[in-house]
């Protein structure tokens, strides 16, 4: 290469936003870290660890120091293959963790990770200030009607079926357009009952194949032209153990590759299990960006 010649990187810058939780803005211009905690007995990684108020304390405490922005509370099993969890149950989870969080620490953002309305608007009154929801509002038809009620930001993910069967054969024509047309879709409906703070994940691994993960990580930025921050969820999934030979707890690196990659291609906020790592993909890539403009 000569000195006349100029190096072009592929970087897709994030977009500026802030989202309204209950009274404390938070800015995205910079991407931030959203912890995961499963307060469930079978998620696909850590079922089971986080079921006592001790240990759900002590974890929220690790990842608040570790940098995370927002704590994400899910209170049933997504994986593939799970069980729907009894709605009872799902409350009363969500009732106490919420609960604990924020008699130990007040001033903490908290998300619940639910399809159900019912969950959400338990955990809303019990203080979380966010609602994650991988089913975009299909599988119960308050949760639009709830978000709009509570004014609170509102993640829709793109699923194709249910957790019970949307690994058996996914099937696409082009798996990016019809992500991007669906959440288009919702984001309108939701801008008509007034829902504003709309954070949009294209759901890697729920109803995709490595192939259709893939594609939409490689063109995440896509979903600039929603305006709306992109969340994305890869933490210790399939899409990194079926090309890496590994297992779930053996799949940090992994992970951390494919969150480089999405921070690349605009990635607004890293839902993930490990804080740490997540928060230092941020810096390094921040560098990168910074010194590429």
């Amino acid at each position: 290469m000569t000195n006349s010649e100029t190096m072009v990187h592929p970087i897709k810058h994030q977009q500026s936003y802030t989202i309204n939780c209950q009274g404390t803005l938070i800015d995205l211009s910079t991407p931030i870290v959203m912890g995961i905690l499963n307060v469930t007995t079978d998620s696909f990684y850590d079922g089971g660890t986080f079921v006592y108020e001790k240990s759900i304390v002590n974890q929220v405490g690790k990842m608040l120091d570790e940098g995370a922005t927002i704590i994400d509370v899910g209170a049933a099993s997504s994986r593939p293959g799970s069980d729907i969890t009894p709605e009872d149950i799902e409350i009363e989870r969500i009732k106490k963790s919420t609960g604990w969080i924020k008699k130990q620490f007040p001033e903490t953002v908290i998300s619940i990770d639910t399809w159900r309305s019912s969950v959400a608007k338990v955990g809303l009154e019990e203080g979380a200030s966010l609602v994650n929801d991988i089913s975009g509002g299909d599988l119960d038809a308050k949760m639009f009607d709830t978000i709009a009620k509570f004014k609170v930001p509102y993640v829709i993910m793109h699923m194709q079926g249910t957790p019970q069967n949307m690994q058996i054969n996914p099937t696409y024509g082009n798996v990016v357009q019809e992500v991007l047309l669906n959440l288009r879709s919702k984001i309108q409906q939701l801008r008509l009952l007034g829902i504003n703070d709309i954070i949009i994940d294209p759901g890697f691994g729920f109803g995709k194949n490595l192939e259709h993960n893939y594609a939409l990580l490689q063109q995440l930025s896509l979903l600039q032209m929603l305006d709306c921050p992109v969340l994305v969820g890869l933490s210790r999934k399939s899409m990194a153990n079926k090309v890496l030979g590994t297992k779930a707890n053996e799949a940090l690196n992994g992970t951390t590759v494919l969150n480089t990659i999405a921070l690349l291609n605009g990635a607004n906020v890293l839902r993930v299990h490990d804080v740490k790592e997540a928060v230092e993909a941020i810096k390094i890539v921040q560098q990168f960006n910074a010194v590429s403009q």
